[in-house]
């Protein structure tokens, strides 16, 4: 081999945090002798950290680097996710469950929901076909089996954390694979006579040279947006919630294996059960509520003491319009941020790194792959856009301003197309790329009452006395086992309980 073809490839990563520690440790890991991997961060500079949640992509992430499972949730404090339970949202006194799983099963290519709803029965009544909400409503947790024909095993699960926590385990990780740890704070970059950047410049005048650059320096977008003056895309336009105020509290209740979102007069509010705490959260839009009522209202509705002074945060929701540019890479929140009401902002730091390693080559300077990333981030951010906007809209809320707005707005018409199909035939508009995919957009539908005017004709050929029988035995299969599963919390307990837990 020459020696140009075993230059390694320099990457800096800037900032630390979820994104940062996520890229660095998940680049060193799959691209081992292949790169040198330096991330810069200043422990002066906080990071968000208040995401808690996240989605069953996680999982295999952490398994594909090498994290064992039980060590994580144990140091992380981690509980099981199931799914997010959405109260309020379609009609108030209303809920419904969005599970990490399927409803019923298919026959012959016509979808499970168009059997159901010859049945007549209210929409919420939907997730009594599904595996994982009726665990979640039991409290019950028990891993699916590994064997892909057994009934049970048509749901997958995620992780709630501590991510503040989850930092920390990805730097040692990644620290034991090689990467270089720099501590300083970045006020400046350098750039080369081709125009990209070729240093990035510390407070005390250090420098520190790369050839592709992972800007994971959050709302700041240091290189991206600043540097390189990327413009920033916009859609607050369908997604107007701008702030949030967070605030953990002592675990009160039993130990769920879900979260939480309630509709709230101007956004929605998330509970987060972790094995040591709960964390709250009250998402807003500033149009609507001052930040004092949005303080009080997330205080007065704590189920436990406080434990730390609320954290304040402030965004836009939208991206930027490429997120790999020359050299550089956003990563994170410097690339785009989406609100977390489906706690998608991990899945994206994901996504982006997994699409950078499936693409980066020796000649990290070449236009399709480049083109061909941001073509892939674009579905993603875009289909989960229009996923958010679709809890917003599909309510039948006129109580407030806000939700009189979200209800009456114009949608994108990449979103109206698919409410529209869904209304007149009752089919999820399908596709290979992106995040939510058939049973995830029926959970939503269904359960906040869009309800299609017609069903596949070819449902209608089986008899109603079978349907309704196929649906009893399922709906009973579904009881029975999770009848004979073990208590979330007892599972924890046996498997991943954090230190004070085991010490307990």
């Amino acid at each position: 081999m020459s020696e140009a073809s075993e230059k390694r490839l320099k990457i800096v990563v800037v900032g630390g945090g979820t994104a940062g520690w996520m890229s660095a440790a998940g680049i060193a890991s799959l691209l081992g002798h292949a790169v040198d991997v330096t991330l810069v961060e200043s422990e002066a500079i906080g990071t968000v950290g208040v995401g808690e949640a996240t989605l069953p992509h996680l999982r295999h992430f952490n398994r594909t680097i090498g994290l064992d499972e039980a060590a994580m949730m144990a140091e992380t404090r981690a509980t099981v996710k199931l799914g997010i339970e959405f109260v309020d949202w379609g009609r108030k006194g209303e809920s419904y469950i969005h599970p990490f799983g399927d409803f019923g099963q298919p026959d012959d290519g016509v979808g499970f929901h168009h059997y159901w709803g010859r049945l007549n029965e209210a929409p919420t009544a939907f997730g009594d076909y599904s595996l994982p909400v009726v665990m979640a409503r039991e409290g019950k947790f028990a891993p699916p089996p590994e064997n892909p024909s057994s009934h049970l095993a048509g749901f997958r699960w995620a992780y709630q954390c501590d991510a503040t926590l989850y930092a920390p385990l990805l730097r040692r990780h990644g620290e034991d694979r090689g990467v270089t740890r720099i501590e300083g704070r970045i006020v400046s970059a350098t750039r080369g006579a081709d125009g990209d950047v070729a240093t990035v410049v510390l407070e005390d005048g250090r420098t520190v040279e790369g050839d592709l650059f992972i800007d994971c320096s959050g709302f700041r977008s240091l290189l991206l947006g600043g540097e390189l003056e990327i413009d920033f895309e916009d859609w607050t336009q369908w997604l107007p919630c701008d702030r949030a105020v967070a605030a953990a509290c002592e675990a009160s209740g039993p130990l769920l294996p879900y979260t939480r979102a309630t509709a709230r007069d101007a956004g929605w509010q998330w509970r987060i059960p972790l094995q040591h705490r709960t964390g709250n959260g009250y998402v807003y839009s500033s149009a609507h509520l001052d930040d004092a009522d949005a303080e009080d209202a997330l205080f007065s509705s704590l189920e436990g003491k406080p434990l730390a002074e609320p954290k304040r945060l402030r965004f836009r929701t939208g991206k930027r319009r490429a997120l790999w540019s020359r050299n550089v890479v956003g990563v994170g929140l410097s690339g785009g941020f989406l609100e977390p009401l489906e706690s998608t902002s991990i899945y994206l730091i994901q996504q982006g790194i997994t699409y950078l390693v499936e693409l980066l080559g020796r000649d990290h300077r070449a236009v399709a792959p480049r083109a061909e990333y941001n073509r892939m981030m674009d579905l993603e951010f875009e289909r989960i856009r229009d996923f958010l906007i679709l809890h917003y809209h599909a309510t039948e809320r006129d109580d407030t301003p806000f939700w009189n707005q979200m209800r009456t707005m114009e949608v994108p018409d990449s979103l109206a197309r698919k409410m529209e199909l869904f209304r007149r035939r009752g089919r999820v508009e399908t596709y290979d790329h992106g995040l939510f995919l058939e049973a995830s957009w029926l959970a939503v539908y269904l359960g906040q009452r869009v309800v299609p005017a017609d069903v596949d004709p070819r449902a209608s050929e089986v008899p109603q006395r079978d349907v309704a029988r196929g649906l009893r035995g399922m709906r009973s299969a579904i009881e029975n086992a999770t009848r004979n599963m073990p208590s979330h919390a007892d599972w924890i307990a046996r498997h991943c309980p954090s230190e004070s837990k085991a010490a307990a």
